[in-house]
């Protein structure tokens, strides 16, 4: 179920994110780790981001269940959140797919 969104709280989650994003990285992420140190493992980075966009749709899914049911913990308000989450990975997801495959168009046209 999704509470009430506390503006103070919010505030303070996007500051704590937008220090953390400022930040250097200290060390590569686990699914960016590779046999060939420093190097990006690009598969299980998207394999990752999908899975996460899966899961989002997923929650959006049962929770759009639950209200259409009459669950009383769910409200009209969570369901639609929810679902806009969903879209908004979605739609992110197809543009980085979209880039991605723009970028090797463009790696194709190249002449050696």
């Amino acid at each position: 179920m999704i509470k009430a969104i506390d503006p103070n709280q919010l505030l303070t989650q996007m500051r704590a994110m937008q220090t953390q994003a400022s930040q250097p990285m200290s060390g590569p992420n686990p699914a960016e780790q590779s046999a060939a140190g420093g190097r990006v493992d690009f598969a299980n980075l998207m394999k990752n981001a999908v899975n996460q966009v899966n899961q989002v749709q997923q929650t959006a899914s049962e929770l759009r269940t639950a209200f259409e049911l009459g669950d009383p913990n769910v409200t009209l308000t969570d369901v639609m959140i929810a679902s806009q989450k969903s879209s908004i990975t979605f739609d992110a997801t197809i543009q980085v797919r979209n880039k991605l495959i723009e970028a090797y168009q463009e790696v194709m046209r190249m002449s050696i």
